[in-house]
């Protein structure tokens, strides 16, 4: 267990560690420069592929609240 944590992770259910993910990056994002975060040329590239592919078919892909409850997310 983690010293900072007042629960075993490995004991949190699924949804509970996605949730504790999400709230991590949160919080880390909230105290960051988006410039701490440099993104490789390949990295621009495919985001830039996928932004394409996105823009020819918008309505292909999921939400990110379908993604969450396919995977029996629910907050």
């Amino acid at each position: 267990m983690h010293p900072i944590l007042k629960v075993d992770i490995a004991e949190l259910s699924i949804s509970e560690r996605i949730q504790l993910a999400e709230d991590l990056w949160d919080s880390i994002l909230a105290e960051s420069n988006v410039d701490e975060f440099p993104l490789s040329e390949g990295q621009k590239q495919e985001l830039d592929r996928r932004l394409e592919i996105h823009c020819q078919n918008p309505q292909q892909g999921s939400t990110w609240e379908e993604v969450k409850q396919r995977l029996g997310f629910h907050k």
